[in-house]
């Protein structure tokens, strides 16, 4: 058993659990934590994509009774089927693009500067939409249509961009499009489920040469892990929303990304990409 190889694991369960759903990108802390943990290489490839599945679970728990509720009424209630329809219909821009370009953005963007950048655009971005007035026009997630929903589903599109956050994407881009803060974070808790489900058994199907069994032990430590965090950032989030906008993420996406940028430039951090 090897405990620094294990105690890695956890940091970066944690890490993927705490930033999956929160607007400052999982992937580009990921990035910039194996490469800091010199985390790397076909296990790093695969434990990567396997505790996404626990991030992902941690929010299925979490809104458990809304999923049962629509899974149970879809044959012959109107509101389930049309918030699966919504959740199809923004599932698809992300999905369509990300087999159409998923190759050449992990070979140019898959890299610690280029996410730094992604982390400060982003940081812009979300001040931007926090200091322009809100209309809102949808006040809960159960009242938003098919229009609501591609415009959310285009604006998760471009978090395949690695440091943009999906989940940053589809709320900040919820709140442009006249979704309520709520109904904005909600649909994006929602949006993850089968878009990390598919990118995860996707990828997963394509490095499935690369499973080993003596992996498995590294694999759980990170895929509990990530759950755990992930469930409590959940919580978290939707309390911190109730009374608050996203202005401090947006800071911390900015300073983050200044201190990637930094060290790489005066080589005090050796990234790989610096």
């Amino acid at each position: 058993m090897d405990i620094v190889l294990l105690l890695k694991a956890l940091v970066l369960g944690v890490v993927e659990g705490i930033t999956e759903f929160l607007p400052i990108s999982s992937t580009g802390h990921l990035i910039l934590a194996g490469d800091l943990l010199h985390f790397d290489g076909p296990t790093a490839q695969v434990f990567e994509i396997v505790i996404q599945l626990g991030a992902i679970l941690a929010v299925c728990w979490e809104y458990r009774a809304k999923i049962s509720d629509v899974v149970r009424n879809l044959p012959h209630r109107t509101d389930a089927q049309r918030f699966t329809f919504n959740l199809i219909i923004a599932f698809m821009p992300a999905a369509i693009l990300g087999v159409l370009f998923i190759k050449e953005i992990k070979h140019y963007l898959f890299k610690p500067v280029p996410v730094a950048l992604a982390f400060i655009i982003g940081g812009l971005l979300i001040l931007w939409a926090e200091r322009r007035q809100h209309r809102i026009t949808v006040q809960r997630v159960d009242d938003m249509d098919w229009r609501d929903a591609l415009k959310v589903g285009c604006a998760q599109a471009l978090a395949l961009i690695p440091g943009t956050s999906r989940s940053g994407a589809t709320i900040i881009g919820g709140l442009f499009f006249g979704l309520s803060r709520k109904a904005a974070t909600e649909f994006s808790f929602f949006l993850a489920i089968p878009t990390m489900f598919a990118a995860t058994f996707y990828d997963l199907y394509k490095h499935r040469a690369m499973l080993h069994v003596h992996d498995l032990e590294v694999i759980g430590v990170g895929f509990v892990f990530a759950f755990i965090s992930a469930f409590f950032a959940v919580r978290g989030l939707l309390r911190y929303i109730a009374h608050h906008d996203f202005t401090a993420f947006a800071w911390y996406r900015i300073a983050f990304g200044l201190v990637v940028l930094g060290t790489a430039y005066f080589h005090l951090v050796n990234w790989n990409a610096g």
